[in-house]
């Protein structure tokens, strides 16, 4: 009689054999490695044998039972079919194999193209392949920084300033009869030219009337002087210079025309409201502290850093350090029209802006494993409470959102960033300097003047069922 003690355990899965690998690591520059690989015949044919001790006891073959094909007939019939899955096998498994032997920390996956490789009849099988890595450095001293940490309070007239910018952002706006003034918002349609060629439009972009009008790629100072004074059908024309970092190569550093076009409405806040900022403000004030406290690190942090970053690799890294920059402001406060014009400030500076961030990533990376930091469940919680705070929306939706997105690792990122500067901070010596919080001098729009075309990464902000009356354009207000 069998007993319990006499039931057949099973026993684990047997560990796949390691590969005999030839691996050749060529350093193209600090981020960059070419590898060579190569696997031997003896386990090419080991990778065929288990694909077709697989395949044997289920193929199908005219004149036989499933899986009653003699093996060598099964073999010959099934070889072509079966070298694309045994190839795959060997690159995932080499691939993986020799990434993990090498002495690099890969931050890509490698760049090969998978029908190119052939799998050879007979003899070894080589490949090549390129793969971006963590650049080698030894980790500089960050204890005992001696820092500053600006400081500032707010007086009510600066509380009462960002109450009539709240006023406008929840509040109704009407027509304005007359001409344009500072701080009216104006509806803009324009017309981009450069030698008599049209290059972009904006249409029916209602915007404030602030010294300087931000796009991607480029800015038009004196908006301001511009739009004061003009009234509903006015023209107006002005010189707007393309940043090198425009996506249009025959753009970059060129003056494109710019023409405002038919339609110029005024409009002017109507009522006051009776409600604090001074939370936001202070917010505002801890994001501006960590930022120049950040930037302070940094500085002491990458002055080993000599290590050049392939332009390539910058430009590719250049989205997921916007992506970062807008999750940061929007958990600290601002609202979209600041978070627009920043965004914009740093796609006109984005090659030396995320060559500076990829270091001090690349830095703060290696403190946090030295030092074991990671980001846990409880720190996405209250990072997306926070945006959902600012946003007027759900945690529940902001958090499908980002994932939709693929941007939970920036944020992951994000949070394990603050908690190496909260750790360098906790053991640096500050001296307090006062701090002058910028004027807001710059309105944003969304759009290059190149005319390339993005999916825009800042959502309008919902503030309840008036959303679309705030938002809307002149006629529907």
């Amino acid at each position: 009689m069998a007993t319990e003690t006499d039931a057949p355990t099973e026993s684990p899965e047997e560990e796949k054999p390691k590969l005999s690998l030839g691996v050749k690591v060529d350093t193209k520059s600090a981020c960059e490695r070419h590898v060579t690989v190569t696997v031997t015949r003896e386990d090419i044919d080991r990778y065929y044998k288990d694909a077709f001790d697989d395949l044997q006891p289920k193929a199908e073959v005219p004149g036989f039972r499933p899986g009653r094909a003699p093996r060598r007939l099964v073999e010959s019939r099934f070889r072509d079919q079966m070298s694309d899955q045994v190839k795959g096998s060997l690159l995932m498994d080499s691939v993986t194999q020799a990434s993990e032997e090498c002495d690099f920390s890969a931050i890509s996956e490698p760049d090969f193209d998978f029908e190119a490789i052939e799998m050879p009849a007979e003899g070894p099988m080589t490949f090549e392949f390129d793969i971006e890595v963590r650049p080698e450095f030894d980790i500089p001293q960050w204890e005992g920084l001696k820092l500053e940490r600006p400081v500032h309070k707010y007086s009510e007239e600066e509380v009462k300033e960002q109450l009539k910018d709240l006023l406008v952002r929840y509040g109704r706006t009407v027509k304005k009869d007359g001409p344009a003034e500072e701080k009216d918002y104006v509806t803009l349609n324009i017309v981009f030219k450069f030698e008599d060629e049209v290059v972009s439009r904006v249409k029916g972009e209602t915007v404030q009337i602030k010294p300087t009008l931000s796009f991607r790629d480029g800015n038009l100072t004196g908006f301001g002087e511009l739009m004061v004074g003009a009234l509903a059908g006015d023209r107006r024309e002005a010189k707007v210079t393309v940043t090198q970092e425009a996506d249009d190569e025959k753009l970059r550093n060129q003056e494109v025309t710019a023409g405002f076009l038919d339609k110029i409405g005024g409009f002017v806040s109507a009522e006051e409201l009776q409600e604090t900022v001074r939370e936001e403000l202070e917010r505002q004030i801890g994001y501006h502290q960590q930022r120049q406290i950040r930037q302070q690190i940094t500085g002491i942090l990458t002055q080993g850093a000599g290590w050049d970053l392939p332009p390539h690799l910058l430009r590719k890294q250049a989205g997921r350090e916007l992506e970062r920059a807008i999750l940061e402001l929007r958990s600290s406060g601002f609202n979209d029209d600041a978070i627009r014009a920043h965004a914009n400030q740093l796609r006109q500076n984005s090659m030396a802006s995320t060559e500076r961030s990829l270091k001090e990533h690349f830095i703060f990376e290696r403190i946090a494993e030295d030092r074991e930091i990671d980001a846990e469940p409880h720190d996405f919680d209250a990072e997306v409470r926070m945006i959902a705070t600012q946003g007027q929306d759900s945690p529940r939706r902001v958090r499908a959102r980002l994932e939709k997105r693929g941007q939970m690792d920036a944020l992951r990122n994000q949070i394990i960033e603050r908690k190496v500067i909260d750790l360098i901070t906790s053991q640096a010596e500050f001296t307090e300097t006062p701090f002058v919080p910028a004027k807001d001098e710059t309105v944003a729009i969304d759009q290059a003047i190149s005319g390339q075309d993005e999916e825009a990464e800042i959502p309008e902000a919902k503030y309840g069922g008036d959303a679309e009356e705030l938002r809307g354009p002149a006629e529907r207000v």
